[in-house]
């Protein structure tokens, strides 16, 4: 898979415009002391280099790429969207070099802090679309599916002054890998005071929406629990200095859609504290869903998560 997947990513470079252009696709790279990240824009027809657009940032998970064979470009369709609302979309692509099985290293230390591994990668990837497209720098939102859902964690903590929001699909809380093998001796608490301390001075509350599927044995439901815990006490740690916080949630719906996966979707709002969205997916594996998703990780019963993370959120800039 990962020869193939590397084949596809050629392919697709050879197929991309060599400057920013509206409606075209256009492949990119970002080098530093830390290595060497390929990505793909998508630049909408609407798009002008006078007309600072939102960007989104869909990351992938194991066994894929960002825009070759069994992409997240063709998992999410953020394409399609981008072209009617009018944002631009980039999709990192892991290197070999750095994981064989294409997955993002979101349980190494080695990738969890600002300026280092591959979050120091795809901000400054980031930063360089901002740069060349003339995006707006307020609506950067970073979009993850399980290796990548932990990756957009990530850089919502160590970038949260760059990544206006963040979604998790499938993923889990920053620095998980403390409590990978006893849940009981690490609690969400603990890692939100570490995201805390990651923040530093830049430390905000970065809005977010966790996706679970209550299918899913690569990731059980535990995790997403656990990151909008983590994720509701680092916004209380911010605010208020204190790790008390009330988990009770501001509004629950249950969806029933015809002939497709129902859902309940939880919403957390605490003024001046964390927006936590919270899905989970009655009947879904580990899976991206929404009707028009393919690749081997789809679902096209389950919700149109690309819209849903769109509608999110555009309505919430980096303040």
């Amino acid at each position: 898979m990962a020869v193939l997947a590397l084949a596809g990513i050629v392919a697709a470079g050879t197929a991309t415009s060599r400057g920013p252009a509206a409606g075209a696709d256009r492949l990119g790279s970002y080098s530093s002391s830390e290595g060497r990240l390929m990505y793909q824009v998508h630049a909408p027809p609407s798009w002008r280099p006078d007309r600072p657009m939102p960007v989104m940032v869909a990351i992938h998970g194991c066994g894929m790429t960002g825009y070759g064979l069994n992409s997240m470009k063709s998992m999410t369709r953020f394409d399609d969207l981008a072209d009617r609302a009018g944002f631009l979309v980039v999709y990192p692509t892991q290197s070999l070099l750095r994981n064989g099985y294409l997955c993002w290293n979101s349980l190494s230390p080695d990738h969890q802090e600002r300026g280092r591994g591959e979050p120091e990668l795809i901000a400054g990837a980031i930063r360089q679309v901002i740069d060349e497209y003339g995006a707006d720098p307020t609506r950067v939102h970073v979009a993850g599916a399980s290796s990548g859902a932990g990756t957009a964690v990530i850089l919502g903590a160590t970038y949260p002054d760059l990544v206006a929001t963040v979604t998790s699909v499938a993923g889990g809380e920053y620095r998980f890998h403390l409590a990978e093998h006893d849940l009981d001796a690490v609690t969400p608490v603990d890692t939100a005071q570490l995201a805390l301390e990651e923040m530093g001075p830049r430390a905000r509350p970065v809005p977010m929406i966790v996706v679970q599927g209550d299918q899913d044995e690569v990731v059980p439901p535990i995790m997403a629990e656990r990151l909008v815990h983590q994720w509701l006490v680092l916004g209380s740690l911010i605010a208020t200095g204190r790790p008390e916080v009330d988990t009770t949630p501001h509004d629950v719906e249950r969806v029933e859609p015809p002939g497709a996966h129902p859902y309940t979707r939880t919403s957390h709002r605490v003024p001046g504290q964390a927006t936590v969205d919270s899905y989970l997916v009655e009947g879904m594996g580990h899976t991206w869903s929404g009707p028009r998703a393919s690749g081997t990780f789809t679902d096209r019963a389950g919700p149109d998560l690309s819209t849903i993370v769109w509608e999110f959120a555009s309505q919430r800039p980096l303040r």
